[in-house]
């Protein structure tokens, strides 16, 4: 069920190149589906994603229900697109081995991404603490988890 629903979601995701597919989710009688776009998604994005869905799945959808929405501010971010999205933003990132980052994403390419942060360290000499700008570079099979800091 899960290979249809994707097919039918790319081809309804060809004509509106600034949505994509984050997840899809089939669990006995419910299907989720998630989408974000470049410039955010509209309420009416999900609305006509779910009328097209049900248009082309309707004997399909019998035994199930759906829901179609967007990825939220406080979902993970699991593809390049959506950490493009947030290029210039601060990012928490889990790594694998259980390391957490907190930063500024400043690069993102197809091999990984890259934050920075200003770190308060002790002088080598003399007391007192200095500012020191850090980076880490992660590459994405490496990240556990990548969520968008919220700060008002």
């Amino acid at each position: 069920m899960k290979e249809i629903i994707d097919k039918i979601v790319d081809e309804y995701l060809e004509n509106k190149p600034n949505l994509f597919l984050v997840d899809i989710s089939v669990d006995y009688s419910k299907i989720n589906i998630v989408i974000d776009g470049d410039l955010g998604v509209k309420i009416s994005d999900c609305v006509n994603l779910g009328k097209y869905l049900k248009n082309n799945l309707e004997d399909e959808l019998e035994d199930f229900s759906f829901e179609v929405s967007s990825a939220g501010l406080l979902s993970p971010l699991v593809s390049q697109r959506q950490f493009l999205k947030n290029l210039n933003r601060k990012l928490i990132i889990q790594s694998l081995n259980g390391d957490e980052f907190t930063g500024y994403l400043y690069e993102v390419n197809n091999d990984n991404v890259k934050i920075a942060w200003i770190s308060r360290e002790s002088k080598v000499l003399g007391k007192g603490k200095v500012s020191v700008k850090k980076n880490k570079s992660l590459p994405y099979n490496e990240i556990k988890e990548a969520k968008l800091v919220i700060e008002f």
